[in-house]
């Protein structure tokens, strides 16, 4: 019975002809104008269709936070029994610290979190409450890294950029990926948390300015008319599509086109989307715009809202760089140092929540509230706690997770994550499967083998049903 090409390459030589069939369709794929941000078939039916990630730089305190430990009080200032790993010096005594921070019940599931949150606590019966996480690194880039892109190591795609990947774009005139930043600065790894990697630049996630002009550099210059910017484009239009003719394997061309049409059409979309001017008076002050202190992150998770509505895919908010670029970090001191990034991160983090839901926009909008590693349970120099990679807690709303549900648990004292413990893999896989998308299957051949987000015959990720409805 005769077969096809089709056929012949995906049963022949033990399976690598289906390797040579992906390469050919990926390069087809990339070399489809239409293809790379057309909305794309998931491999099952989706529960979401698009993320906000609100990585919260620095490493949260689980026992401060999330996660409450009536042990640290009861041993406070004893010796904790088991010898803790240290990335700084400051925490050699092994001491137990009890959080000097109070606790209480929030919503009509009684999740217990801390009273300086009390935005976030106000949405407790919309989230899920992950307090078995853990990382892979101690370090601050190296698990920052992890965190966005699943590896430790530098160079891979970041979330975003596979989610963008996988899914295209609702809305052809602005980017699948983007990331809201402070406008004062960088946290700490800056670019590095997403970064396209091995895939073409248009995955990677596009900075999107909350202060003055959206995109740098998307005006046209001053002074030249517009008929002859007009005659300039066609005829730089023309010499890339006969450039491209002459190379058709060479995918970098098209990926390049494809950026600068899409930065054209963005000098319309991104400032309308972004114009803020037609929120209510109510709105703003939900998010914390009438507030000095607030206005800051609360603008950039107004504007995540607006770029969910109008399409966007995946939308990173990153917090303040003041009073320091990773402002969740507490060496020196974790009750002043708490109050001081709550006090800017709470409201809008929980109104974000909270109008999504309103507009009917979380049942199929994934919000993930992260740090990228937890605290010690000892004290570093009397009143600070160290980097711990072995425990944090996270929140997941929207899209398919359980509302108003904890998950996990960490030892006596918050150190390790011991009971259903969810790995950094194990997140990604989940979310990927709340988009339509099996983890093992979503690949990008790279140097010959199918690389995935989530690197399972590594990692052993798996999904963790028990977060979802």
């Amino acid at each position: 019975m005769p077969i096809s090409r089709r056929q012949m390459l995906q049963t022949s030589a033990l399976g690598f002809g289906a390797l040579a069939l992906s390469a050919i369709e990926q390069k087809a794929q990339a070399a489809d104008g239409r293809s790379a941000q057309d909305v794309k078939p998931s491999h099952f039916s989706p529960r979401a269709k698009s993320v906000v990630f609100l990585m919260q730089n620095g490493g949260p305190g689980q026992m401060d936070l999330f996660d409450p430990k009536p042990d640290l009080a009861k041993y406070n200032g004893k010796v904790h029994p088991e010898k803790v790993e240290m990335f700084q010096k400051g925490s050699e005594a092994n001491r137990l610290l009890a959080t000097p921070l109070k606790f209480r019940h929030y919503g009509k599931c009684g999740m217990e979190m801390a009273r300086i949150i009390p935005h976030i606590g106000s949405v407790a019966d919309d989230v899920c409450l992950i307090r078995s996480a853990w990382n892979y690194h101690n370090n601050h880039t190296e698990s920052l890294v992890s965190i966005n892109t699943g590896k430790i190591f530098q160079g891979r795609p970041a979330l975003g950029s596979w989610v963008s990947y996988a899914l295209g774009t609702e809305n052809q005139n602005l980017p699948g990926y983007i990331v809201l930043r402070d406008p004062d600065g960088y946290n700490t790894s800056g670019t590095l948390l997403w970064q396209n990697g091995f895939m073409p630049a248009l995955y990677r996630g596009t900075e999107v300015s909350t202060r003055g002009t959206p995109v740098l550099n998307l005006q046209p210059s001053k002074g030249i008319p517009v008929d002859v910017r007009r005659d300039n484009l066609d005829l730089l239009a023309r010499l890339n599509r006969r450039h491209q003719r002459d190379y058709s394997y060479d995918s970098s061309l098209e990926a390049r086109i494809q950026n600068y049409e899409l930065a054209a059409r963005m000098q319309l979309a991104a400032s309308d989307t972004l114009d803020i001017s037609s929120e209510t008076p109510a709105t703003r002050t939900m998010y914390g715009l009438d507030n000095q202190l607030t206005a800051g992150y609360g603008l950039r998770c107004l504007m995540a809202r607006r770029l969910i509505e109008s399409g966007v895919r995946f939308v990173q908010v990153f917090p303040p760089v003041k009073p320091m670029n990773q402002p969740w970090d507490s060496h020196s001191n974790v009750k002043t140092q708490n109050e001081q990034i709550c006090a800017r991160c709470d409201q809008g983090s929980g109104a974000l929540i909270r109008d999504l839901k309103q507009r009917g926009l979380l049942d199929d909008t994934i919000v993930i509230w992260t740090g990228e590693f937890g605290r010690l349970p000892v004290s570093q120099n009397g009143k600070g706690r160290d980097h711990n990679r072995n425990a944090f807690s996270l929140i997941v709303a929207g899209g398919g997770f359980k509302a108003g549900h904890i998950h996990g648990a960490t030892d006596e004292v918050g150190y390790r994550a011991v009971d259903k413990r969810v790995s950094v893999a194990d997140l990604h896989a989940t979310v990927l499967h709340q988009l339509g998308f099996d983890h093992n299957r979503l690949a990008y051949l790279y140097h010959g083998r199918p690389e995935t987000l989530t690197d399972a015959v590594v990692s052993n990720a798996r999904v963790v049903t028990d977060v979802l409805s």
